[in-house]
């Protein structure tokens, strides 16, 4: 493959270039055609701005103080990664900053390349979409998250898995002057994720929305401090329109991820109070309602009850569930599989009488998904 490969990685100021948020480190591995590594560079970047999410990426002002801003290791960067093809680990995020910078300086990085993340799900098995899982199931060596060269030298491992199953990739053409750039390394550690929030999301699984793990790679990053800020908020909503997903899709993908998050934190068939104060919070930031009862799974012959004015109407509800293989009865019984709510804390008599029988009280949006499981399960 002509030059090999540049495996990249870097870490940011934020989510989205499109608000002046910046590269602050960048690294590059060289992979050759065979699979072998032949080089590797990384270096700080000064972004001459606040530094973002500095418990996230462990990077101090100190250390940035004192690099090189982009367009002093442009040339470098750019000698690089030009005659290769480009990869990384959601690779739109990464080419998305990189374009941005290069495009400051009035160079164009029009590249395509390949992202990690989709050949470890499509060739290595891997239900995740996170570096740190994908490495796992691959058996690749994994270094601490959230530094670019470790990140980059997984990636490359990942790739090299990969190479006897990738096509042909047209390489980077970009013809930036050389300079006498100088490399500037972290001199410590950086901050180690330690809460709950920041493990679970290593575990969510992938989904089939076209994009939407490369939309919700990066809300994992926005996520991991329990926080959207009102930039951060925005920046997302550039990440959407820049992978073409409308409102309808985000919903879906903030459902399903709320969905994914609450049945990993399930698995040890406890829910903590801490862990239910997260599930709460996210769901919060995300705008979607919270499920805190155990998983639900719903089986053909099933029977549904509703309760609640809905958004849609009830028999539009009752007819989808019907068609589903379900049965709808009017009343709660112990038999009853499943009470649908219009609002999932509701008083009313069948929501409470399915409380005392250990019934799930859902909403309809999560009734739609265990709906769209379960006839996705008959195709």
């Amino acid at each position: 493959m002509g030059n090999g490969y540049a495996v990249v990685d870097v870490e940011t100021t934020g989510l989205s270039p499109g608000h002046h948020h910046r590269v602050i480190e960048v690294a590059v591995v060289h992979v050759d055609s065979s699979g072998r590594r032949t080089d590797e560079w990384c270096t700080l970047v000064n972004p001459r701005r606040d530094l973002g999410a500095q418990d996230v990426h462990g990077i101090s002002a100190a250390e940035v103080r004192r690099a090189p801003e982009f367009a002093g290791i442009a040339g470098e960067l750019a000698a690089r990664l030009s005659g290769r093809v480009l990869v990384a680990h959601n690779l739109s995020f990464d080419l998305r900053f990189l374009s941005a910078e290069f495009a400051r300086l009035g160079y164009e990085l029009a590249a395509s390349g390949l992202c990690t993340m989709q050949l470890a799900g499509r060739y290595l098995g891997a239900s995740s979409r996170s570096l740190v899982a994908c490495c796992a199931a691959a058996d690749v060596p994994m270094g601490k998250a959230h530094s670019a060269l470790h990140d980059a030298r997984a990636a490359s491992g990942l790739l090299v898995r990969c190479l006897d199953r990738v096509g042909a990739v047209a390489p980077v053409h970009l013809d930036v002057p050389r300079s006498s750039a100088f490399a500037v390394q972290r001199s410590r550690g950086h901050a180690s994720e330690q809460h709950f929030l920041a493990k679970l999301v290593r575990l969510l699984p992938r989904v089939e929305t076209p994009r939407g793990d490369e939309y919700l790679d990066v809300l994992d990053r926005a996520l991991v401090d329990r926080h959207l800020s009102a930039d951060e908020q925005e920046e997302l909503v550039d990440v959407a329109r820049a992978l073409e997903l409308g409102l309808p899709d985000v919903m879906a993908l903030h459902r399903g991820y709320l969905a994914a998050l609450a049945e990993t934190a399930w698995d040890d068939g406890v829910l903590s109070a801490d862990e239910e104060a997260d599930l709460r919070l996210v769901a919060s930031l995300l705008g979607v309602d919270v499920v805190l009862q155990p998983p639900v799974q719903l089986s053909l012959g099933d029977l549904v009850v509703f309760t609640g004015q809905m958004r849609e109407p009830r028999d539009v509800w009752e007819s989808r569930a019907l068609s589903a293989g379900l049965a709808v009865h009017g009343g709660v019984t112990k038999k009853t599989a499943l009470v649908i709510a219009a609002d999932p804390d509701s008083m009313s008599g069948k929501a409470d009488k399915a409380r005392t029988y250990g019934i799930p009280v859902v909403s309809e949006d999560l009734f739609a998904g265990l709906l769209g499981e379960l006839t996705g399960g008959r195709r």
